[in-house]
């Protein structure tokens, strides 16, 4: 049996949310991607990890649409195991992650995987250069047959099945150029794909180690793939624990440290921090009106952390040369928790490169 307050100081740890300094090679959640949206993306994440971002550039860094067809942040080193990780584990599964565009191509006899390798093909002859998504898609919309493209009413124009795109760009060893919108895309220098993705990458082994104790249907939601599949790669070398009086996985190197974590720190988590990318949200947040408000429909918050538990949310207000940051938390916070808290903004401000003017407390 494990409590709650364990998994959360577990993840709090394995996260590195708990360390003031680091570097990209030491950073655990780049073996995983960090996902890039919104303006406290991925290089806040890292940020909030200790990683100082100022000095990081593109030879560090690199853009690649990869888990849930979202753009992800990784170590440029490390790319051909990434690519090798992000791979669908079967046909299946490719047309399960590409969701309504595999069906007129079931009707065409076409695979999906035989078909994210056309439109990879494709893309690999338009791409010669930089080029912005909007012109490369339109160009693949004029050499593909009818079971890859789609009608589109409000524009008035036949468009390709957005998430093949997305995910072909890795196939065809395509890159997003960093800050770019819309996003430009290019070729990668030098890309190999290595033959396997080896332990550290591997997806569901990156999961149980960054998110773990986890069923393989929290994992296979995670990677939008079938449990089917997930369940027939799980790692043998696991051990079985009770949460919430579901049997889960976790790595059994990582028993120990699930027993003796201790996740004391304060964070601003952006709102797609991986922390918050788990799929046991009851287990991240019990209390069902604060899970509504922390992951609503459109427009998510960020989220407060404080000594392993979600206490509340958060939103960054600009208006001209003014920036606050205004904090719902969701029980009374004593006053030396709301300077930390305090401290955390003015780190965000910095991050931003602008002025602090306040932290608006809801209560």
């Amino acid at each position: 049996m494990v409590d709650r307050h364990q998994v959360m100081n577990f993840r709090v740890r394995a996260q590195q949310l708990d360390r003031d300094h680091g570097t990209l090679a030491d950073t655990a959640v780049l073996d995983i991607g960090v996902q890039n949206t919104g303006p406290d993306g991925a290089r806040w994440a890292l940020a909030v990890r200790g990683v100082d971002v100022t000095a990081l550039s593109a030879t560090d860094l690199i853009l690649l649409w990869t888990i849930r067809g979202a753009p992800h942040l990784y170590r440029r080193a490390d790319v051909g195991k990434v690519v090798a990780a992000v791979e669908p584990f079967s046909d299946a599964d490719a047309g399960k992650r590409i969701y309504d565009a595999s069906k007129p191509l079931k009707a065409a006899g076409i695979g999906n995987l035989a078909a994210l390798d056309e439109v990879a093909g494709h893309l690999r002859t338009i791409v010669s250069k930089p080029t912005v998504k909007g012109d490369a898609s339109g160009r693949l919309a004029t050499v593909l047959p009818e079971p890859y493209l789609r009608s589109c009413r409000p524009c008035n124009a036949t468009h390709v099945y957005e998430m093949p795109f997305r995910l072909a760009t890795t196939r065809a060893g395509l890159e997003l150029q960093l800050d770019t919108s819309p996003p430009v895309l290019q070729r990668i220098t030098g890309f190999r794909r290595t033959a396997a993705p080896g332990d550290r990458f591997d997806l569901i082994r990156a999961y149980l180690r960054l998110l773990g104790p986890a069923t393989p249907k929290q994992v296979a939601d995670y990677l939008d793939a079938p449990v089917k599949d997930v369940k027939a790669l799980w790692p043998d070398d696991v051990v079985e624990v009770t949460v919430d009086r579901e049997v889960r996985s976790l790595l059994a190197a990582d028993e120990e440290a699930l027993e003796s974590a201790d996740g004391r720190s304060t964070r601003l988590l952006g709102p797609f921090d991986l922390f918050l990318q788990a799929k046991d949200r009851a287990t991240l947040v019990p209390d069902a009106a604060h899970a509504k408000e922390l992951w609503p429909v459109l427009g998510r918050p960020g989220a407060v952390l404080v000594d392993g538990e979600l206490v509340g949310t958060w939103r960054p207000r600009k208006a001209g040369n003014t920036f606050t940051v205004a904090v719902q938390p969701w029980r009374k916070l004593p006053g030396p928790t709301r300077r930390a808290i305090t401290d955390q903004a003015e780190r965000l401000a910095a991050y931003r490169a602008v002025s602090l003017t306040g932290v608006d407390f809801a209560n």
